[in-house]
């Protein structure tokens, strides 16, 4: 019938797990019921975006319809079919701007693929050769046949496909070795023993559109003079095998199999063999003794399948995708499709996207595209926030690819070079991802897949198992990583099959790479991604730098009790109202309540509790100084926040301690660099003065220097010193008019400091801010408080690679800051003596391929922009005067310490350092963990203790054990879980923030407090 549309109800395994068939059904009742004629109802194979199922597809409209139940069906046919509305709840929802989109073609997770292998997936019946047929099916074998089978592998040749299982062999080569082989008798094996974790195209191609690949086989067949094929599929594949049984029979009704093909000389036949799901069998020895009928096993090459095969005949053996692209190839003409992808690696990839992206599902792209845009775009960006850490591709074969090589094309190429390959599945991986736990899992699954054959493989893998399995569980040993990568290299160089030689690829990548998460796990016992159980006793703890008792602190603030609250927070941190406000609470992106709802306000908790501990001070009783045990004394040089935590817990182990401070006041970079609207200076004062109370002494206006030196202190009698001065001195960028003593010019720490402490009251009308960081978002939030009328931020990176935290870019974004990405700064335009402007040049690129910072730009696209006050704000350095060129302290060839990062110990004995200073800018949070370490390791130095410090997770107290309990038997319910968000962050009005410092960030009612308290799942309570 003329203009007929077509309802396509995804029938592939995903969507019919979702309840697909009863959409189908009931479509077909309420089009009955309407009587609809012009209106078919059919099904499809495998879409793709098997995330979004069951879809259904309204054709020729292109109208896309996500996770479609049978009692939508009466809306899809009532509103869509009959008056022409589609039915918009049902539409995709765009993860990045949450608006819905009804054409798949205009969704990035389609609009971003060119499907040629899978160019009718989704678009027809796969059970109808007619619509096969009608979608230019089986045209490409009558081409060929027309053709000599030299000239079609010459085609094949000018294509430039390599096998799409992995190896990415040149077809062509495979075809014409089979080709020029003696004999009359030679076989095409198609290989759909697809058996790698989360990897289902294979079988989805079959289930979708089972007539290209046998047009593929039969054309492959008719190249090499074969009259017999075989498709080796998994047994549990049952739908896949149906399909492609359908397929085979309709093909030898229509003639495209049989004798005598389409009136030609040519027989040939399909036969499919089904396997028992062992993996090795994907290797192609293997493979063909399987379909003997004899175990699974690889065998040594030469000779090659191509050679002698199965029963000892020429043999080729090509994976589904392959061959389903084949037809395309014949069709369009080999020049066509290596007009696709890169000069080294021709048309397309095809992989299952997994892992955590919004959008999950079959892809095919352009080899050459970019692992960021199948990320990004295709995929749809890393959910709830988190952050890229890898993209593992290749599956068990394969490797991780860090996310500083997110630019990387994938091609055979350049994954090699980066350690991975080209294979079934690109995996995201966030930062909730624990790389020796990946390489644990990988091991597991190649160990247990092994054939045994060779010992390399069989007892290699088993030791690799071993000791990843020890590592993750906190008992690895300080030689496990060097006899990891002894038994990576022996396994992969001296097996016998692929599998065995591609096994230890995840263990030499995630070493390579990732080799500080080993260290980690083996020396502090730490999961930095909270994922290895046996070393944590809750996520959230175990993330937390300072290793504060979450799980517990939070119970208390159930109970309302914010003392016992504090108090506990005090055991791992000293400064609980500081981090209410400025930390970037690390803790809730581990948290496991994120992965129902929201993750608990972990922060917002802590501040409601400091904040009603302050507001109540004087209710409660002075605390006592620390007791004096030992007669060693300890100097602090630094009164921030990691000197502040050093000197509180040595105080508290028994030492008298003093921390020399160059500044008039306490808290470091936080008093100094910290705007009041984030942190007022009266909290931190507060923090400093309980500090001093406890018995710390605070010398303040005494700075370490030429004048006073570390040396100095410890002839005073010190025996021990901690550094932690941060990082107080402004980098430069080096362009024409840097000059602070230009009017109106200012580094941000300068101007952050003088904003702070009044000495900065005018900045003119219009200001711009240089950086991309936090550092540049407090001075252009500062500077639209001091009266600027038009503030502009602008920064090399674009708007995604910002480091500056997303929470508070929206902020500035709230107060009326304007964001200019991809600007470099060229240089600042002035009279001598006062500023006028910043000439920017456009920059193209802010990393390199290798993810290093390396900027580039296009000189031909410049701009000035006019401004009365310019302030760059690009980053900070240490103040290395403190240390002396000469002495006991060694530097590193770039100037940096030569430091112990487990004991913070510099090489002059009894002098330690951490923080910024030594590790560069990290949060105020780090910073603390730090100091807390730092206490630790000089008690073990001043004790002789030689033991490594370990900072472990404490499991709540009996008391919090026992009123959990009590809790959870008087609140059993039967009611259904209903997700719960947490409440937000009250705020300042943005028209009460004008001309002031006054604090932005609001704290909890008590009420609200009190109820996300609840919502805490108490992980510590696990095993």
């Amino acid at each position: 019938m003329k203009n007929r549309r077509t309802i396509f109800v995804c029938q592939g395994t995903g969507c019919q797990s979702g309840g697909s068939a009863d959409v189908y059904q009931a479509l077909q009742n309420e089009i009955s019921k309407l009587k609809l004629d012009d209106v078919k109802v059919d099904f499809s194979g495998c879409h793709g975006f098997c995330e979004q199922g069951p879809n259904v597809v309204v054709e020729p409209d292109g109208i896309f319809y996500t996770h479609v139940q049978a009692e939508d069906a009466k809306d899809i046919a009532e509103q869509h079919m009959k008056n022409g509305k589609p039915v918009e709840r049902l539409f995709y929802t765009d993860p990045a701007t949450g608006k819905p989109e009804a054409e798949y073609s205009k969704i990035n997770f389609y609009a971003k693929q060119q499907r040629i292998t899978m160019r009718n997936c989704g678009h027809i019946n796969p059970e109808s050769i007619d619509d096969s047929i009608e979608s230019g099916g089986y045209s490409a074998l009558g081409k060929a046949l027309k053709m000599t089978p030299q000239a079609v592998i010459n085609e094949m040749k000018k294509s430039g496909l390599a096998g799409r299982g992995g190896a990415g062999y040149p077809t062509y080569l495979k075809w014409q070795a089979c080709h020029d082989a003696d004999g009359d008798t030679k076989y095409v094996i198609c290989n759909a023993d697809e058996g790698d974790p989360g990897s289902y195209m294979d079988r989805s191609i079959l289930e979708a559109d089972p007539h290209a690949v046998v047009e593929g086989m039969a054309i492959a067949a008719y190249a090499m003079g074969a009259s017999q094929g075989y498709v080796f599929a998994r047994a549990e594949y049952q739908l896949a095998i149906a399909r492609l049984s359908i397929a085979i029979e309709q093909a030898k009704q229509k003639g495209f199999l049989g004798l005598n093909i389409q009136g030609s000389k040519f027989n040939f036949d399909i036969e499919i063999k089904e396997g028992a799901g062992a993996f090795v069998c994907g290797e192609e020895t293997a493979l063909i003794a399987s379909i003997e009928s004899k175990r699974g096993m690889p065998t040594a090459k030469p000779p090659y399948p191509s050679e002698s095969g199965l029963d000892g005949k020429p043999t080729i053996v090509n994976n589904v995708k392959t061959l389903a692209t084949v037809s395309a190839i014949i069709d369009q003409g080999g020049d066509w499709y290596a007009d696709i992808g890169t000069d080294d690696s021709k048309g397309t990839a095809v992989f299952a996207l997994s892992g955590k992206v919004a959008n999950s599902g079959l892809v095919e792209v352009p080899m050459g595209t970019p692992i960021s845009t199948i990320v990004n775009d295709i995929g749809g960006g890393i959910p709830h926030g988190r952050q890229l850490k890898a993209v593992h591709t290749g599956g068990p074969a394969g490797g991780p690819i860090p996310a500083r090589y997110a630019d990387t094309p994938i091609d055979y190429g350049a994954l090699k070079q980066l350690g991975s390959i080209i294979g079934p599945t690109v995996e995201v991986l966030d930062d909730n991802t624990c790389m020796v736990e990946l390489a644990r899992y990988f091991i597991s699954f190649n160990q247990t897949e092994s054939c045994g054959k060779c010992s390399a493989c069989r007892l290699g893998t088993r030791q690799m198992l071993a000791i990843l399995t020890r590592i993750t569980q906190g008992q690895g040993r300080e030689s496990d990583i060097d006899m990891l990568l002894d038994l990576a290299r022996t396994v992969s160089e001296t097996s016998l099959c692929g599998l065995g030689k591609s096994s230890p690829n995840v263990v030499l990548s995630t070493l390579k790479y990732f080799r500080a998460e080993y260290e980690a796990h083996i020396r502090e016992h730490k999961c930095n991604a909270a994922a290895c159980e046996a070393m944590m006793v809750a996520p959230c703890q175990h993330t937390c730098p300072t290793g504060i008792n979450i799980p517990k602190y939070i119970a208390h603030v159930a109970d309302g009790d914010y003392l016992a609250c504090v108090d506990t927070i005090r055991e791992r941190n000293p400064l609980p109202a500081i981090c209410g406000r400025v930390c970037n609470h690390p803790c809730e992106s581990r948290c496991k309540r994120g992965e129902l709802d929201e993750p608990l306000a972990i922060r917002q908790l802590k501040r409601w509790a400091a904040d009603e501990y302050f507001d109540n001070i004087d209710k409660i009783a002075d605390p006592e100084p620390f007791p004096v045990t030992s007669n060693k004394k300890v100097a602090v040089v630094g009164a921030g926040p990691s000197g502040l935590t050093c000197a509180y817990f040595l105080a508290k182990a028994g030492y008298a301690v003093t921390i020399f401070e160059a500044q008039a006041f306490g808290g470091g970079m936080l008093a100094a660099a910290i705007p009041e609207f984030r942190l007022p200076n009266s909290v931190i004062d507060k923090e400093v003065d309980y500090i001093r109370k406890c018995g710390v002494e605070i010398k303040f206006n005494t700075p370490i220097n030429a004048d006073y030196t570390i040396d100095d202190v410890k002839k005073d009698g010190y025996s021990a010193v901690y550094i932690a001065t941060g990082l107080p001195m402004s980098r430069k960028i080096n362009v024409p008019g840097e000059d602070e003593s230009i009017d109106g010019f200012y580094s941000g720490l300068t101007f952050l400091k003088g904003a702070n402490l009044g000495e900065i009251t005018d900045v003119g009308d219009r200001v711009i801010v240089i950086g991309g960081g936090n550092v540049a978002i407090d001075c252009a939030r500062a500077a639209i408080r001091l009266g600027a009328g038009h503030v502009q931020l602008s920064c090399l990176e674009s708007r995604e690679e910002m480091p500056a935290h997303d929470e508070e870019i929206e902020e500035a974004i709230a107060e009326g800051i304007a964001i200019d990405c991809s600007c470099g700064p060229k240089q600042v335009v002035n009279d001598g003596k006062k500023v006028k402007g910043m000439e920017f040049v456009r920059c193209t690129a802010v990393f390199n391929e290798e993810g290093r910072f390396a900027p580039t730009f296009d000189e031909d696209d410049k701009k000035i922009v006019e401004a009365d006050t310019v302030i760059l704000a690009v980053g900070q350095g240490p103040d290395m005067s403190i240390i002396p060129a000469e002495g006991d302290i060694e530097r590193q060839p770039n100037g940096r310490l030569v430091i112990d990062s487990n004991t913070l110990a510099l090489t002059q004995k009894g002098v330690f350092a951490g923080g910024d200073f030594v590790f560069g800018p990290a949060m105020a949070i780090d910073a603390i963990g730090a100091g807390r370490r730092a206490s630790i390791s000089i008690d073990k130095y001043l004790t002789g203790d030689k033991s490594p410090v370990v900072m472990q997770d404490t499991k709540a107290d009996v008391e919090i054990l026992e009123a959990k309990e009590e809790a959870e038997s008087d609140n059993e319910a039967d009611e259904e879980w209903v997700p719960e968000s947490r409440p937000e962050t009250p705020e300042l009005p943005l028209k009460d923030r004008v001309n002031n410092f006054n604090e932005t960030e609001l704290v909890f009612s008590e009420a609200q407090a009190l109820k996300e308290a609840t919502r805490c799942l108490r992980c510590d309570l696990e095993g």
